[in-house]
């Protein structure tokens, strides 16, 4: 008699294998996703590698910003990547040492009290090339949609206190608020009220105080010669 063999189904996973195995299956279809994308943006970057495009740091991948001449900005435009503030005692980085001599005193006079009382001054941003300016008003006008209201954060590269080395951006929130507090005795005065980090020297503030700050720089005669 002939022996029939009937083939069993094969076995059905478990419910938790098989979300296991939709997750694996999953993670590598976003690794090659990322792979992918990280080799486009290899060829569109030209001299940045892999690893600096990937982040190996974890932080987000910030771009170097390019100027009219289609060439990166650096240290030497007053560039100062963000998160990487400069201390006011740097005698190295342009952004610095190129402020305006009065301004740089004053600035460091101020840090040095304000250490003594716990509070560090961090240089966000201070003198800045023409290229690096310009720069900055194309990213302004894209971000706020027009000219008017990038205006109103972005000067031009001919009407920046910071292309004159004569305006710097102070951070952290603790450094502003002293600074907001103490910096009329050095001079130091916020200019634009929708500015809070942004200083200039105003001599005549050691014994008068500080004058009235415009709402927004197109309120600032300046902007406007």
């Amino acid at each position: 008699m002939r022996t029939t063999h009937v083939l069993a189904p094969p076995p059905t996973l478990p419910a938790d294998a098989r979300r296991q195995q939709r997750r694996a299956v999953a993670a590598l279809v976003v690794t090659l996703i990322a792979l992918v994308i990280a080799l486009v943006l290899v060829v569109a970057n030209g001299s940045r590698s892999l690893a600096e495009i990937a982040g190996g740091s974890g932080q987000p991948v910030v771009f170097d910003p390019i100027g009219d001449s289609g060439s990166v900005l650096t240290s030497e435009h007053g560039y100062i990547a963000e998160g990487e503030g400069l201390s006011v005692f740097e005698d190295q980085a342009p952004a610095v040492t190129r402020l305006n001599p009065a301004l740089l005193d004053a600035l460091r006079r101020a840090a040095t009290d304000a250490e003594a009382g716990g509070v560090e001054f961090d240089v966000n941003s201070g003198w800045r090339s023409p290229e690096y300016q310009s720069f900055l008003l194309r990213a302004a006008v894209d971000d706020y949609g027009s000219e008017e209201e990038a205006a109103r954060w972005v000067a031009t590269a001919q009407t920046s206190a910071h292309v004159s080395g004569e305006a710097v951006d102070i951070g952290p929130l603790t450094a502003t608020d002293w600074l907001a507090q103490h910096g009329a005795q050095y001079g130091l005065c916020q200019i634009y009220g929708n500015e809070s980090w942004h200083y200039e020297l105003r001599p005549d503030a050691v014994a008068s105080g500080c004058p009235p700050a415009y709402s927004d720089p197109t309120e600032d005669p300046r902007m406007h010669g």
